[in-house]
């Protein structure tokens, strides 16, 4: 009796963690920017450049949902001029993506024309999102 109750209250922890996950994924989150100095050359160095507010998106070749959010952040620079696209491979950037704590892909990062990081995004965010994130800037 007592294995079916621990099998029942594993079972039920594991669909709540599983339902917040779900809930989070997309979803943007501002950051009150505390970037380090340090971080700056990191972002020069992968190609990253200040000037413009920049939608920076982590991906691999091995990541799925890495697609969608390409063509989400495809569709709303389409229309905008007034930002621009770095996407970078995790297998080429790890020590940037370390220093930015990406532990998943996709994560997305918008970055003001300073390249301090403003909002952060694990999973693909909806265009709408995405807008009211660059719109925020």
């Amino acid at each position: 009796m007592t294995g079916i109750i621990v099998l029942v209250v594993v079972a039920v922890l594991v669909v709540a963690v599983g339902l917040i996950l779900r809930r989070r994924s997309g979803a943007v989150r501002t950051i009150a920017s505390t970037d380090s100095d340090d971080l700056l050359p990191l972002l020069v160095d992968a190609g990253v450049t200040s000037g413009t507010p920049t939608i920076l998106h982590f991906s691999a070749d091995w990541c799925g949902p890495c697609a969608a959010v390409r063509r989400v952040v495809h569709q709303v620079l389409a229309d905008r001029t007034d930002a621009r696209e770095v996407e970078l491979d995790i297998d080429a950037q790890p020590v940037l993506a370390r220093e930015l704590g990406v532990l998943s892909l996709p994560t997305t990062f918008v970055l003001d024309g300073e390249l301090r990081r403003r909002s952060r995004i694990a999973g693909v965010p909806s265009a709408a999102a995405l807008r009211e994130a660059l719109d925020a800037l």
